[in-house]
């Protein structure tokens, strides 16, 4: 407890300090007090100056004498001004100066000889080159360096080979040839080695075996098609390659638990896993490769991170996926050829699974309650599918009723060595199955998932009154919708999420009224209201002043908590509609070829009237849930 009073007086100190120019010039001149100051301390108030942007290179020479750490990515104002600064500091350990623009290979001169830093990131410094190169060398004390995308040629990375201590190096879009390499088989502290979008070959790669304590490996974008045995690479990255065999055969199998082959072509996929531990990976990634074929599944029980997107598997192999079992939390099967029967068939085999991807699939409203089967899911993205939030009750009945002998018939079968139904078989049985009866809203099934924390249901086919039982979800924090069915009453359905801190209603038709009389969850941080077309930029401003912690976008205003600085503060700061318009033409959002703008069901007297009165806003009951869907 008095930690945490500690934490929470530390903390309003620094705000205190950091509240306005004024403020620091109070403070900044008692510096035997601020040299006093513990490293975490001034490292604390140190990034909050530089969020608030109230720093300035002076002003950098009251932390020279205790700041460890320094934040400054995207900073567009540091220069050579800020670097000298920075070069005086005595106990600096790490600086972070990546997309800072600014930063040119004499600014590096002013960190020559430091004898602290152990950390530093160039990264996208466009302007260091070769000749920062040499400034750098003098610094022994070097252990993680990252220059990904800057100016370097082949002759200045070559310079590397005089920093023993490295452990970690970025050379991720630099002309890393495999004569350059070679030079650098000097480095063998190296952990970690990022050499994506490289000019290195099978040739080069050889050499890595001379790296004994790499762990982590970046070869996409490679023309690297195989692979040394490196006994002690435990993350690989091979994604946009033409892959022949990851690893060659020789020596013991790498203990490799993370794998990345996205957009990858695989030569010959039989032989692409089999010279890698498959026991030890608990993370895969072969989203939009070539693979045709996922029996290498079944042999990889540790699985925790699968992602499968946009690659050619459907139902037809759910099985292989099933296999993997109990350790698998992270699933994706976006763009696939996955249906709701494929969904039936994953249920009861991953109980531990938290996170589910299944955007632009051919799901309905059945898969829902297949996935109430499993019971520890916290994130669901159904976005882009044929969910509409109801389906026929009896049809669920004899669908679940099927379904469940179907599987049991399988079991039988398989104990005494008969030939079983292939998934495909189950898939085809299953969806023809059932008669259509009374509607039920397919949501409530989700009630069943006790720690359902973010959901997903953009670009479905869901209604107000079936997005009912959402009001019940309790533990729900992130909620993304985006319909132009969708009016004033969802958003006030949305007041009873007790802990939801993001909501996105996008392309909704809600007023100003129903806006002006949304009461949102007190824990509501963002408010996505882009497409609303009814609202008005007055009718924002207003909730924001109503609502000042709660950050606002919309093509009108985009509003921010740290806009608004208290009631007698200055109003929030927002983009006005040319730069939003501008803004969206120099980066057009995709838009789905079935769109229809709302505007034209109306004429102009209708919108007026429309725009500044409220739509139904009552709790829809057991009769006009029934209109709303249709049954009445």
């Amino acid at each position: 407890m008095e930690r945490e009073r500690e934490s929470e007086l530390v903390r309003l100190c620094i705000e205190a300090a950091c509240q306005s120019g004024e403020s620091v010039q109070k403070w900044r001149r008692q510096r035997r007090s601020l040299e006093r100051l513990p490293a975490h301390l001034a490292d604390s108030l140190l990034r909050h100056l530089i969020r608030r942007r109230l720093i300035f290179p002076s002003l950098l020479e009251v932390f020279k004498h205790n700041a460890e750490a320094i934040e400054l990515r995207g900073e567009n104002s540091v220069d050579a001004e800020w670097m000298a600064y920075l070069g005086a500091f005595r106990y600096l350990r790490s600086l972070n100066v990546a997309d800072c623009r600014r930063v040119t290979s004499s600014a590096l001169w002013a960190l020559t000889g430091m004898t602290c830093l152990k950390e530093l990131d160039l990264s996208r410094c466009l302007k260091v080159t070769d000749a920062g190169m040499k400034h750098l060398l003098s610094i022994s004390t070097l252990e993680k360096l990252w220059l990904s995308e800057t100016g370097l040629t082949a002759d200045g990375i070559a310079l590397l080979s005089s920093l023993q201590n490295l452990s970690v190096l970025d050379l991720s879009g630099l002309p890393v040839t495999d004569l350059v390499l070679r030079s650098l088989q000097v480095l063998t502290k190296l952990e970690y080695l990022d050499l994506w979008g490289s000019q290195v070959s099978n040739r080069g790669a050889a050499v890595l075996k001379m790296f004994p304590r790499l762990s982590f490996l970046n070869l996409a974008w490679t023309g690297v098609t195989k692979l040394p045995n490196i006994s002690s690479l435990e993350c690989l990255n091979l994604s946009n390659c033409t892959i022949d065999s990851i690893l060659e055969g020789n020596g013991n199998k790498a203990p490799l638990a993370k794998i990345s082959l996205a957009s990858t072509t695989f030569i010959n996929e039989r032989e692409a896993f089999l010279y890698i531990e498959t026991s030890l990976l608990s993370f895969l990634d072969v989203s939009n490769s070539s693979l045709s074929r996922f029996c290498f599944l079944t042999q990889m029980k540790a699985l925790e991170h699968l992602d499968l997107s946009s690659s050619m598997i459907g139902d037809d192999s759910v099985e292989m996926v099933a296999c993997v079992g109990a350790n698998l939390r992270n699933l994706n099967l976006s763009n696939t050829r996955f249906s709701s029967a494929g969904v039936g068939i994953l249920a009861g085999h991953l109980p531990n699974l938290e996170i589910l991807s299944l955007s632009g699939t051919q799901i309905d409203d059945y898969a829902i309650s297949y996935m109430s089967m499993m019971p520890s899911l916290k994130f669901i993205d159904i976005s882009n599918t044929d969910i509409k939030g109801m389906y026929p009750s009896g049809q669920m009945n004899v669908l679940f009723s099927a379904y469940c002998f179907m599987i049991v018939y399988n079991l039988f079968l398989h104990a005494y060595g008969y030939v079983i139904f292939p998934s495909s078989v189950l898939a085809g049985f299953i969806q023809q199955v059932g008669a259509e009866t009374d509607l039920v809203l397919s949501l409530t099934a989700l009630q069943n998932l006790n720690h359902l924390e973010r959901l997903n249901l953009e670009q479905t086919q869901v209604s107000d009154a079936t997005l009912f039982p959402l009001s019940t979800f309790k533990e729900l924090i992130h909620l993304s919708l985006r319909n132009a069915s969708l009016t004033d009453v969802s958003l006030h359905q949305l007041s009873s999420l007790s802990k939801l801190t993001n909501l996105s209603i996008r392309d909704a038709v809600l007023t100003n009224s129903g806006l002006g009389s949304f009461k949102p969850p007190r824990s509501l941080k963002l408010l996505d209201l882009h497409g609303g077309w009814l609202l008005t930029e007055d009718a924002i401003l207003q909730f924001c002043k109503m609502h000042p912690r709660i950050e606002v976008w919309h093509e009108l205003s985009v509003i921010c908590p740290s806009d608004q600085i208290g009631s007698n503060g200055p109003s929030p700061s927002r983009t006005s509609l040319r730069a939003s318009l501008v803004k969206q033409k120099q980066d057009p959002m995709p838009m789905s070829h079935s769109f229809l703008d709302q505007r034209l069901k109306y004429s102009r007297e209708e919108l007026l009237e429309l725009q500044y009165s409220s739509l139904s806003l009552a709790r829809p009951d057991d009769s006009s849930t029934q209109d709303a869907m249709g049954l009445r």
